[in-house]
């Protein structure tokens, strides 16, 4: 399967969403696009694309952001999906449309020989906080917007915020040791919850007028499928299954008891809903 080059300090995010990681997405991708539609909705209200812009999605994934945004473009525009992870984007060429003016690019943003001063937008559905150095890969990405350009990204915000994440993350560590701490400034799901790091970043590679607006959500884990379909979503991807990779079956089966009886006081109907909550940023070219 082919990898794209990029900075050598993204060489582990390049491997990992490569990997069994980057497959284990794919194979989940309707049902993370279900999952996170809610934040979906928010992030392209904010993002207010206009008919005829180019647009780039950075970490695009299996490209649901980038097809909605191409369907909002018209045929007089363009929407540029990028990503490291093959697999992601191969999906993401299966589902789109024909006919839309959307494509997709393996590549390191960080790196990424971006057209100069050619997009009106930079868009991303969780797909900025995976940068080794941020600063370097806005800085670039910046060079790629018109003067008049800007961006609108969601990211989450603290663990503490997230429930739907870290409940059952607490469930399995009844039952294994718990994941290394990750640094404040390490990539992963939470590097950008700081309000203060996501302004010094942004501000040190280009961008001013920066916003970032709280928006709480409920999302249902279960998307409709009820509570065994929960547990399952779960263990399959995020930090519970990180926790619980390389343990017997025996330590996985009580983990997924304990994550069951975590869960289901928030059952109801084939939904299980518990809270998140991201930030919306949005700033322009200085």
């Amino acid at each position: 399967m082919d990898t794209p080059s990029g900075h050598d300090l993204n060489a582990d995010q390049i491997a990992y969403w490569n990997g069994p990681a980057g497959q284990r997405w794919t194979d989940r991708q309707a049902s993370q696009d279900v999952l996170l539609a809610p934040v979906s909705e928010i992030l392209i209200d904010r993002a207010a694309v206009k008919a005829g812009e180019r647009v780039f999605d950075v970490g695009c994934g299996c490209g649901a952001i980038a097809i909605a945004l191409a369907q909002r473009t018209g045929p007089a525009g363009h929407v540029l999906g990028i990503d490291i992870s093959a697999p992601m984007l191969a999906r993401a060429r299966q589902v789109a449309p024909a006919g839309l003016p959307v494509e997709f690019v393996l590549a390191d943003a960080t790196v990424f020989s971006f057209e100069p001063a050619s997009f009106d937008l930079l868009v991303s559905r969780f797909g900025v906080m995976f940068f080794a150095d941020p600063v370097l890969a806005f800085a670039n990405m910046r060079r790629a917007l018109k003067s008049s350009g800007r961006l609108a990204f969601a990211c989450w915000r603290e663990p503490r915020e997230n429930p739907w994440m870290m409940a059952p993350l607490q469930a399995v560590y009844r039952h294994v040791p718990k994941l290394p701490p990750q640094g404040p400034d390490d990539p992963g799901p939470f590097a950008f919850a700081s309000e203060a790091r996501v302004h010094r970043i942004l501000g040190e590679a280009g961008f001013s007028g920066i916003a970032m607006e709280p928006c709480n959500l409920t999302l249902d884990v279960a998307i409709g499928r009820g509570l065994d379909a929960a547990v399952e979503g779960v263990l399959e991807i995020g930090p519970a299954h990180r926790a619980l990779e390389g343990h017997s079956a025996e330590v996985r089966e009580a983990a997924k008891n304990s994550i069951r009886e975590m869960l289901a006081p928030f059952a109801s109907g084939q939904e299980v809903r518990l809270g998140g909550s991201v930030w919306i940023v949005t700033a322009k070219v200085s």
